[in-house]
């Protein structure tokens, strides 16, 4: 992103139709579909947080910031010149300057602070409009928001850390947290004999002082992200079965903790987070909760960052949709702009149409999490992991044919739309892939009939409207639930369409006509396509595109 203007007449020829720099505008400001739904499903209170993150985010300087951090990936530091461990990743500036970014707008903290209606839906939206201009640094801001539920079942050895969290600042050099402005918080969950599979973990805790729920851990960690966190949540087998645990990076005695940094990941995307393999070599560790209720332990946590793999996805969608639309709205072919031509209109309207769906249940699902009562519990387990199945998996395809818009211009590095290709897989894959997450979806409407229940009022709701389409796949599903216990190899096709079912019964209610019934005829109907721009015949293309900021 130069500073000054590009010479663009050059020897041979000028450079001409060509867009103008993204930059310079206000991200959330720019998004009506995102900010009618914080409106909606929070209040002016989150707004106003969101106008100003929004207009920071949309500098230059951000922006760049994003693309450097990216650039310039992590490095392991395993050793000192002298051979002394350090176990360490040394990251580029603009890493630290995001960081310190996200803390300031409480992306880390703010349902912990706020009392106010929509208290998650401030994390989902603030971390969706973060992770607009980069991804890697949300993973560990999430995490650090996920990470106060588990901490606070044991309040004797965590009261300081979630002091230190609550209200913090970004600090980044290792050092005791009693020293430290605000820290933050990874996990390391998964081995290599298990990976999902939790309870297969081999990890050792040995018990060393029970009164004081100091454990030492031995084993390893085949993906721990965020190493340079000041303390870890992870799982270990005690003597009573698979556990929780604090590990802390200095113990309690000012020394660096015995967790050796083995490699950092060399992934596909997401490359300004360092992702790393660890080992504990008689690690220094809290329990959590009680031996032998790990799993019950992380519930909640695994929620929360179940939210922030949604709130990924749909920053990674807003973007590319919002550098297709500033692309086709100043480049012309054949004499007219590239968003005034028949094909184009549709391609731009039916990626429009998908951001629309996925906002509206990622926010209703934000929302449940707020709810106390059983109902309103079991809704959110159920919602959580719909979003999580259905958003996530759209969004490959989504940044693909957003990249399409673009032509060549959109396929080199110069662009952000590699970087945006490249992280779109990830939220599907971390926090559980598409299997483990559809069969949660069974096992949440096998134990908990509030689910469905509530489920189901919700989808009345959107019935109200009339619309065949969605009553339609309304009676198919209710009737296949309703014969009872569904096979696993059912998981994938129940969890796609009570998804889609979801997005078009709130559309119905909370969006105008002519998306609702568009949604519904391109996604519910026989006329139901497979790319994008193949929108059924009698859809109101004008007024879908004009949700949208065409600059």
């Amino acid at each position: 992103m130069p500073l000054f203007a590009p010479t663009s007449v050059l020897e041979t020829h000028e450079v001409t139709n060509q867009p103008p720099e993204f930059g310079g505008r206000n991200l959330y400001l720019d998004d009506r579909v995102l900010r009618e739904a914080v409106l909606r499903e929070a209040g002016p209170w989150l707004d106003a947080r969101m106008v100003a993150l929004g207009e920071e985010l949309g500098r230059e300087n951000v922006l760049a910031a994003g693309d450097l951090a990216n650039r310039h990936p992590p490095e392991l530091v395993a050793f000192d010149r002298y051979g002394q461990r350090l176990d360490e990743a040394r990251f580029h500036p603009a890493y630290h300057e995001l960081m310190a970014l996200a803390m300031k707008h409480r992306i880390h903290d703010l349902p912990w602070t706020v009392g106010e209606r929509g208290a998650h839906v401030g994390h989902l939206a603030l971390a969706a409009l973060f992770s607009q201009v980069e991804q890697g640094t949300i993973c560990p801001i999430n995490m650090t928001y996920a990470a106060v539920p588990a901490l606070r079942l044991a309040p004797d050895i965590t009261g300081a850390w979630t002091d230190k969290l609550i209200g913090g600042r970004y600090d980044a050099p290792l050092r005791p947290i009693a020293q430290k402005a605000g820290i933050t918080l990874g996990m390391a969950m998964t081995e290599k004999q298990g990976g999902s599979d939790v309870r297969a973990n081999t990890t050792r805790a040995e018990p060393i002082d029970q009164a004081a729920r100091l454990y030492r851990l031995t084993g390893h960690k085949w993906f721990c992200s965020a190493p340079m966190s000041d303390g870890f949540l992870t799982l270990a087998q005690a003597p009573n079965g698979l556990s929780c645990f604090l590990v802390p990076r200095i113990t309690e005695e000012g020394r660096r903790n015995a967790i050796h940094l083995m490699r950092l990941k060399d992934k596909l995307g997401n490359r300004s987070n360092a992702s790393s393999e660890i080992e504990y070599h008689g690690a220094d560790a809290w329990l959590l909760g009680q031996e032998g209720a790990g799993v019950k332990t992380i519930l909640e946590m695994v929620h929360l960052t179940r939210l922030g793999t949604v709130a990924g996805s749909l920053g990674i969608m807003r973007m590319a949709l919002a550098q297709a639309i500033h692309h086709v709205s100043h480049r012309r072919a054949f004499q007219r702009r590239l968003i005034d031509q028949p094909a184009m209109r549709l391609v731009i309207a039916d990626l429009a149409l998908e951001y629309e769906a996925a906002v509206v249940l990622a926010a209703r699902m934000a929302r449940s999490i707020d709810d106390t009562d059983p109902q309103g519990r079991a809704f959110a387990r159920l919602c959580v992991a719909l979003s999580k199945y259905w958003l996530t998996q759209r969004v490959p395809g989504f940044v693909f044919g957003c990249m399409e818009c673009h032509g060549g211009a959109g396929y080199v590095e110069e662009s952000p739309m590699p970087r945006l290709y490249r992280e779109a897989p990830l939220n599907a894959i971390w926090e559980g892939s598409g299997n483990v997450i559809a069969l949660d979806v069974l096992r949440t409407l096998a134990r908990e009939p509030l689910a469905l229940a509530s489920y189901r009022a919700e989808v009345d709701e959107g019935l109200r409207g009339g619309d065949p389409s969605l009553a339609a796949m309304a009676t198919g599903l209710f009737d296949e639930l309703a014969r009872g216990a569904i096979g696993e190899q059912r998981a994938r096709p129940v969890a796609e369409r009570m998804a889609l079912l979801l997005q078009a019964a709130l559309l119905q209610r909370h969006a105008p006509g002519a998306v609702a019934e568009a949604f519904s005829l391109s996604r519910l109907s026989e006329a139901r396509a497979f790319s994008y721009g193949a929108l059924p015949s009698g859809v109101d293309v004008q007024a879908i595109l004009d949700r949208q900021a065409f600059d």
